[in-house]
């Protein structure tokens, strides 16, 4: 589990990034990390992982504070950042070096994943383009088995295909014990993916929900006027027409659109208080 407990973090000392935080993160889901840009999502991540450290409040991790960068937790835990750097060898001596630093490191699981992304096992990461290193990189991510999975933009820099392929490598690869964190401005390309979402808006939790109950609690319908057939909540221009969100008394099944949620959450998430009141 990991938990953040009125966590206080600012690079200036005029205005905080997060002021008195507080989250809580279950195994057995994907969560979505959503915010405007600089609202402090790749921030968030690397205060979970030590790479940085709160000015007040806790992180922690299976119960270990983050900031002591403990091995037990280290070697259970996996950050690809948004801007990495990949030695020039062969992706086998990559691997040579690195997977120990894992114990539940699968080899036969990375090279299946190379294959999903067609990628040649016996290339040398510097002379393959961008979009090929990052495959490389989320196939090792994966092929793990970490605890915990923090994945910075993972879909920046892939093409069409590649991003189809990243989903299935990283549902094929997800355990019910894991807690895997996606910081992500391409919500379209992993709207089947993620399981809870959450929005940081001005140093808070402004939203944090589990599919399911977006499910059971909103309808998002499709049409060609703005207005839809009942009272709605937001609504949206799309290619073809409109998608509006509406109030699901009735329980009535549709497809959650993540991004269309976003947007209407971030403009006025008032809208929806009364919906999800507990």
């Amino acid at each position: 589990m990991i938990n953040l407990e009125k966590l206080h973090f600012s690079y200036s000392k005029k205005k905080p990034l997060f002021s008195d935080l507080d989250l809580e993160l279950k195994p057995g889901k994907v969560y979505g990390l959503l915010g405007k840009n600089g609202t402090g999502k790749s921030s968030l991540l690397k205060l979970i992982v030590g790479a940085i450290f709160a000015k007040r409040g806790q992180v922690t991790v299976d119960g270990v504070d983050s900031s002591k960068r403990d091995p037990s937790i280290l070697n259970n835990l996996f950050f690809l950042s948004e801007n990495y750097e990949t030695p020039a060898v062969k992706i086998k001596d990559y691997i040579a070096a690195n997977g120990p630093l894992y114990p539940k490191f699968d080899e036969s699981k990375f090279y299946s994943f190379l294959e999903i992304f067609e990628i040649d096992q016996q290339a040398n990461l510097e002379h393959l383009s961008y979009g090929q290193r990052k495959k490389v990189i989320i196939s090792f991510a994966v092929a793990t088995n970490v605890k915990y999975l923090l994945l910075d933009e993972p879909t920046n820099g892939l093409d069409i295909p590649s991003k189809s392929q990243f989903r299935k490598a990283l549902l094929s690869g997800f355990h019910d014990d894991q807690i895997v964190i996606i910081s992500t401005h391409q919500i379209r390309d992993l709207n089947q993916l993620i399981e809870s979402i959450i929005i940081i808006e001005e140093g808070k939790i402004l939203f944090h929900k589990d599919v399911f109950e977006l499910e059971e609690k909103l309808l998002f319908s499709k049409s060609l006027s703005e207005d839809g057939e009942a009272e709605v909540m937001y609504s949206e221009m799309v290619p073809g027409g409109y998608i509006h969100i509406q109030s699901n008394p009735k329980g009535e099944p549709s497809e959650v659109e993540l991004e269309v949620l976003f947007n209407a959450i971030v403009q006025n998430k008032t809208n929806f208080d009364q919906i999800f009141k507990d």
